[in-house]
């Protein structure tokens, strides 16, 4: 959406699918079709979908106020988790719980085996992104030891970044971004949040008052997605832009940027949207999925594009690979672009 703003919360419920895809390393592109459908798939479009770190277990949230876990391997849906109002992200917190935001400004967390619920805290406007660190040290000025524990992350379009400890479900503190959180990336205890304005913002989560680094996208249009290894930056107008932290001379001369999901008839141009970026955990290739219902995979190192699924129904909306990289889910789904 070219605009910026919040898409209507109605869309019209036209094709929304979800389906995962196994990933053979030595797969041909010939071999590459649409995969097989996941039963009972949401009933609108699709936010997110995500992998277990621990299994094949597959989290999904969409735009019917409802949150899903699946077992992928074995085509089953295994619980689903119901809000007030759409679920505009999710992320695992374990195995079987996951926190969610939802664009009735609040942060939740769900608890599929015991059906327990509870709610971290709220935003002042619909809350667009989360994340979950497994790892994120808290420590003590009158104490050489660190306590590890977890750490929620969370972006709106009230124009902040928040922190949560998700063990009393109190926040932990609360930076100001220039503009609306439209989509955050996680590794580690790095944090990049993408605004609009084309607005970037580097964090270490073990030194959340001072970003690392603030930066504008070197891509021209709204940022869509970012996903991170270095980390890479998708937008409205068809293209990647891969970037480097390394803020040396040398270190950005190694950034690029390259067209893509787009479709050329009669010496036409036609730009779809670049919704969804993953990378595979082992092989350091990337897919990207757009509205023009195409998923690719990359290969960033190389900078060229090793093979094209088929097309699917309808828009990519998201995108992700289990942990050991076989398998690779994909949303085909409404993304309000009409």
């Amino acid at each position: 959406m070219m605009g910026g703003g919040a898409p209507p919360l109605f869309p019209p419920p036209s094709q929304q699918h979800q389906h995962y895809l196994d990933m053979d390393a030595n797969a041909q592109p010939a071999q590459l079709v649409l995969g097989r459908e996941l039963a009972s798939p949401p009933a609108d479009g699709i936010s997110n979908l995500r992998f277990s770190n621990y299994s094949d277990h597959l989290l999904v949230s969409s735009w019917d106020a409802k949150v899903r876990l699946y077992d992928a391997s074995a085509n089953v849906l295994m619980g689903q988790f119901s809000h007030r109002a759409p679920v505009l992200d999710c992320c695992f917190h374990d195995d079987s719980s996951c926190f969610t935001a939802s664009a009735d400004h609040s942060v939740c967390r769900y608890d599929f085996n015991t059906g327990g619920e509870d709610t971290l805290g709220t935003h002042d406007a619909p809350v667009r992104c989360v994340e979950y660190s497994h790892a994120t040290a808290y420590g003590s000025r009158f104490l050489v030891i660190e306590e590890v524990v977890g750490h929620v992350v969370t972006g709106s379009w009230d124009k902040t970044v928040r922190c949560w400890d998700p063990r009393g479900g109190t926040g932990v503190g609360t930076y100001p971004q220039p503009e609306r959180v439209y989509s955050m990336s996680l590794v580690g205890h790095r944090l990049v949040v993408a605004t609009a304005g084309r607005h970037i913002t580097v964090y270490d989560l073990r030194l959340m008052q001072r970003p690392e680094q603030t930066r504008e996208s070197s891509l021209k249009y709204q940022t869509r997605c970012c996903g991170l290894v270095g980390y890479a930056l998708s937008s409205v107008e068809g293209r990647i832009a891969m970037e480097f932290f390394d803020m040396s001379e040398a270190g950005q001369a190694k950034k690029y940027a390259f067209k893509c999901h787009r479709k050329s008839e009669a010496g036409r141009d036609t730009v779809y949207p670049v919704n969804a970026i993953a990378f595979h955990p082992i092989y350091g290739t990337f897919a990207t999925g757009g509205c023009d219902g195409y998923v690719n995979i990359w290969d960033g190192n190389n900078k060229k594009r090793l093979y094209q699924y088929s097309r699917y129904p309808s828009s990519v909306a998201s995108l992700s690979f289990s942990r050991d990289g076989r398998l690779l889910a994909i949303a085909s789904s409404y993304t309000f672009e009409a």
